[in-house]
């Protein structure tokens, strides 16, 4: 009798608490949303950002206020963000530095990739451009390396910080041209371009999104673009590929996490409403104008695989250029 009376029972605790989730889901969220950025204000990933959290903003009825949390390449802020309380009110737009580089270059890293987060959605894509400052004496990437290997240990290069894809991404630039040129990391690329301008640093690896408003006003200059092809943003402006070097390319992915242990029902609909926002007429012009492409579908597993396809073609990098963090 009790057997029967315990089987009748647990179709009532089931709905019980799927209630009790869809209630939760419902009340969610319940104030503020902060959107850590692990760079500082001004960056890619920055700007991204906030053309992303007005509207997130907008369809979820609480303001996502984004926080800059910038040091260490961008593993602070991320750490920061990963021992928050996973209740959906803080929120981490992680980059290919945090999440698919630093766990090979930093064996104290602060947190672990796949277990101290609840992966969200894949947000967006964007290439680097070579920028070079107005007076260094270089039209194009052949030039570049003339002069730098002419040079050798006089020029220098700003990175986001160290183990972050600007200075993997140089690194690499580095090692298939035969250049030797001094790293000088920075807590974000943002911070680095007014000594890019005054030529206190001779290149820098830096996303369009950031890079390209200071080539459009004469500030620096831009040799070429690391994605496969060239981009709409700039067509006259040609790959590094096909500047010398062929096979040369590096994309960082922007990407939302939240802290491990978020609810399933919140982890999905912040999926579909980040999707959602992305697909919005307006944060498309905007991620247009910036030069990234905007991830408009895909869930929150395609996104996971994703960082993890990256982050074992990075970790060869790391291994076969046997590429330390000063």
């Amino acid at each position: 009798m009790q057997r029967r009376h315990l089987l009748l029972a647990l179709p009532a605790a089931w709905a019980t608490l799927g209630a009790a989730g869809t209630a939760r889901a419902q009340a969610w969220p319940g104030k503020p949303i902060r959107l850590v950025v692990p760079f500082p204000a001004g960056g890619a990933t920055d700007l991204l950002a906030r053309a992303l959290s007005q509207r997130l903003g907008a369809q979820l009825g609480q303001p996502v206020v984004v926080d800059n949390r910038a040091g260490a390449g961008g593993t602070l802020g991320s750490a920061e963000a990963a021992k928050a309380a996973p209740d959906g009110h803080t929120l981490l737009l992680a980059t290919s530095s945090t999440h698919s580089i630093a766990p090979h270059l930093n064996p104290r890293l602060p947190y672990q990739v796949e277990t101290d987060f609840t992966p969200i959605a894949h947000v967006a894509n964007a290439p680097n451009l070579v920028l070079v400052p107005q007076t260094l004496p270089v039209k194009d990437v052949k030039e570049l390396i003339a002069h730098a290997k002419a040079r050798p240990g006089q020029l220098n290069y700003a990175s986001s910080g160290n183990g972050t894809i600007v200075h993997l991404t140089t690194e690499a630039f580095k090692s298939q041209a035969g250049v030797f040129i001094t790293h000088i990391p920075y807590r974000g690329t943002a911070l680095a371009i007014p000594d890019l301008v005054s030529a206190k640093v001779h290149l820098l690896f830096d996303s369009v999104v950031s890079g390209m408003p200071h080539v459009k006003d004469g500030k620096l200059k831009a040799l070429a673009i690391t994605s496969r092809t060239r981009s709409p943003l700039a067509p006259d402006l040609p790959t590094v590929a096909e500047s010398g070097l062929p096979g040369f390319e590096s994309t960082t992915w922007f990407g939302l996490y939240a802290p491990r242990g978020l609810p399933a029902e919140i982890a999905t609909r912040l999926n579909t409403e980040v999707h959602g926002a992305l697909a919005s007429a307006d944060v498309q012009e905007r991620l247009a104008r910036l030069g990234a492409d905007a991830i408009t579908r895909g869930s929150a597993a395609d996104f996971a695989a994703m960082v993890r396809a990256d982050s074992e073609r990075w970790g060869r990098l790391v291994r076969e250029r046997r590429i330390t963090v000063e």
